[in-house]
């Protein structure tokens, strides 16, 4: 009879539970029934076994721990359904057949472009591409390029000192030295790269984009020089005046800054050009004897010219981007105007 009792009520909490499907509170209702620790059935049924005979508590003792196992291990498998069941309900229900979300793009900065864009007419003139360390020392950044002890370049208002004899390069032109070192002419080599100086407001930046070019051979002249740049200016700027006005360079000799008929007003004067029509675009000049002198190139033989620009500048002329520091400030909204 007691194990006719076990039956009937192992078949009673399966079909109860099997009622209570994935719902947690009717889940734990049957626990509270079955296995609640002051009224539940296996508490009543384990009572009953203190009252059985000797011989039979053996086996009722044996199918009611059987029992209790299987409800322990129903019980825990119907919560942990409700549980993934309640789970899943709450997720957001996914449409495959909508279409996906693009992820944001990144642009290309209007430096970068502008450097590549000037590398590329430099490539096609036969030039070279190429790079030095950001951190010099006082010879490659000024002893070699004609810079004496005394130049205002060598202040610390002026230049970013490291500690020991290094620094912060204030131009581009130590490559131009270090190539000198290493290869012999001819030489043709464009030189792009951060550079650094003190100086900070509206036009300036401590840490500034230039581009250098450098042509050392025999025979080398300043018709050269017009020419390569005359030529260039006009590809980047399409089309505008040049015009050479003397100007003084201390690793160059003579030198001449370079100018463009301004690409706002196309000449007739404008704010952006100081109502002159021209702006000033560039140095250049035919390199100084004593550079190779310094460096170890016979100025006998050859003579060279080099020339410098800021990427900054030509970047905030073509691109009408009216402050400095907005190109160094991060806001994505300048550069997604170029994507």
């Amino acid at each position: 009879m007691s194990l006719t009792r076990l039956e009937e009520v192992r078949r009673a909490f399966l079909a109860d539970l099997d009622a209570a499907g994935p719902d947690a509170a009717a889940i734990e209702e049957v626990r509270v029934r079955y296995a609640g620790r002051r009224s539940g059935v296996l508490q009543e049924l384990t009572a009953v076994l203190r009252t059985l005979p000797n011989e039979e508590k053996r086996e009722y003792g044996r199918a009611l721990n059987e029992l209790k196992k299987l409800v322990e291990s129903k019980l825990r498998a119907a919560k942990e359904r409700a549980s993934s069941s309640g789970r899943a309900a709450s997720r957001p229900v996914i449409d495959v057949t909508l279409p996906g979300h693009v992820p944001p793009r990144g642009a290309e900065h209007p430096v970068h472009l502008v450097r590549r864009r000037i590398e590329s007419i430099f490539l096609r003139m036969g030039y070279s591409v190429e790079d030095g360390p950001e951190i010099e020392d006082d010879w490659h950044n000024f002893e070699a390029l004609n810079l004496p002890p005394d130049h205002p370049a060598r202040d610390d208002q002026d230049t970013f000192y490291l500690p020991g004899s290094s620094l912060l390069r204030t131009h581009t032109s130590p490559v131009q030295a270090r190539v000198m070192e290493k290869h012999a002419p001819p030489i043709r080599i464009v030189v792009p790269g951060r550079v650094y100086r003190r100086d900070s407001d509206l036009r300036h930046s401590p840490m500034f984009h230039q581009l250098e070019g450098l042509v050392v051979d025999e025979g080398i002249t300043f018709g050269h020089l017009k020419a390569t740049l005359e030529a260039f200016l006009k590809e980047l700027f399409h089309g505008v005046e040049v015009r050479f006005r003397p100007s003084y360079f201390p690793f160059t000799e003579p030198s001449a800054e370079v100018d463009i008929t301004c690409i706002f007003c196309g000449g007739k004067g404008c704010g952006v050009c100081s109502r002159s029509g021209w702006i000033e675009i560039l140095g250049s000049g035919m390199v100084d004897p004593r550079v190779f002198e310094k460096i170890g190139i016979d100025a006998d033989r050859y003579t060279g010219f080099a020339f410098g620009l800021g990427l900054d500048r030509v970047a905030m002329l073509l691109y009408g981007i009216p402050d400095l520091r907005l190109m160094f400030s991060g806001d994505q909204r300048v550069t997604r105007q170029f994507a």
